[in-house]
């Protein structure tokens, strides 16, 4: 189970960006990583100032954030 963080966004607050979310990625395969723990990753990088190498574990993989996140 993954810990609770004050950076963390209900499913309610996230359908209300998930349409631009979805739109930045061209459809050629499905998704494998999920979009709501992007975000909430990227929130809790921005909010923390948590340097990109030193996510807690139970985030997914700094390389992978980072890539949605440059985009």
């Amino acid at each position: 189970m993954r810990a609770s963080y004050l950076s963390a966004l209900s499913q309610k607050q996230l359908a209300v960006i998930q349409l631009i979310l979805e739109r930045v990625r061209k459809v050629t395969k499905p998704r494998i990583i999920d979009l709501f723990a992007v975000f909430c990753t990227v929130v809790y990088i921005l909010k923390t100032d948590c340097q990109w190498r030193a996510l807690p574990g139970d985030h997914p993989k700094w390389e992978t954030i980072y890539t949605y996140f440059s985009k």
